[in-house]
């Protein structure tokens, strides 16, 4: 099975910038979205971007477009998320995960192998 690991969180002030990575190892042969949600205190987990294998796509929820860039590098096994102009509302644990259902990109039932997270924090 595949497992994946994200790293880079931290605490940053407000219009400071971050960039996650998420690696994955295991069983990580055949092509597969990667997704990226977070999970505030107290709220749902939520969709935050997601990236098709050969990065022709992207997708991002309206509160991050245009501040976040989802990307990918296969050959590392690796994909990234760079995080700017960050806002306190952006505090979260960030995960990472890999599509594996026909469900929207959106929907966190369609995703499996989730990591552990990493916290941000954006102090104002």
């Amino acid at each position: 099975q595949i497992q994946l690991v994200e790293s880079g969180g931290g605490l940053v002030q407000a219009g400071g910038s971050l960039r996650l990575s998420c690696t994955a190892s295991g069983r990580t042969s055949g092509s597969y979205t990667m997704g990226w949600f977070r999970q505030a205190p107290g709220k749902e987990r939520e969709f935050v971007a997601a990236i098709t294998w050969n990065g022709g796509s992207t997708y991002y929820a309206d509160s991050v477009l245009g501040r976040f860039t989802i990307s990918r590098t296969n050959a590392k096994n690796t994909g990234y998320l760079q995080m700017n102009s960050l806002k306190p509302e952006d505090t979260a644990v960030y995960y990472c995960a890999r599509r594996s259902s026909s469900g929207p990109y959106y929907a966190r039932d369609a995703y499996d192998g989730w990591g552990q997270g990493t916290q941000v924090t954006v102090s104002s």
